[in-house]
């Protein structure tokens, strides 16, 4: 009888367990993509929707923008703020219209700063992360998301 349960045991561990399903999968898709995805519609509403679901579970949040220029980052994040329901950051440091070519914003709710910067190299989309001190777990990082994607 306890070989036989052994068998059962050992038969019963080589079967394929069913994967659990990504909380947001187009969001955790686009993880380590150099730059945001052209979307469909349809594929834009979904993530749109995995978006604000994700951003739920954190109380303020930081932002990256990169961008072919300080223009195109900055009306971006006037984009993501307005949809968002963000308060508006201040700039900080130089002023982002001498920049010339491919830039980085950063913003940060909790100062209610950004910062651009020239940056060679990147691709292009916004990147946040949601903060959340209470529960650090919570915390995480979703893009490229496509500029105009809110």
């Amino acid at each position: 009888m306890e070989k036989e349960q052994v068998e059962k045991e050992v038969a019963s561990a080589s079967l394929p367990q069913p994967a659990a399903p990504a909380a947001t999968p187009r969001l955790n898709a686009l993880r380590g993509e150099r730059t945001a995805p052209e979307l469909t519609e349809s594929e834009r509403q979904e993530l749109r929707a995995e978006l604000h679901g994700a951003l739920k579970r954190c109380p303020w949040f930081t932002i990256g923008v990169m961008a072919p220029t300080a223009t195109a980052a900055i009306e971006a994040l006037r984009r993501f703020e307005q949809a968002l329901g963000w308060s508006a950051l201040a700039a900080e440091g130089p002023g982002a219209a001498a920049i010339e070519g491919a830039v980085f914003l950063k913003g940060n709710q909790r100062t209610g700063t950004f910062l651009v910067r020239q940056e060679d190299g990147l691709g292009v989309g916004v990147l946040i992360s949601g903060q959340n001190s209470e529960q650090p777990e919570l915390a995480d990082t979703w893009g490229p998301l496509p500029l105009d994607l809110l």
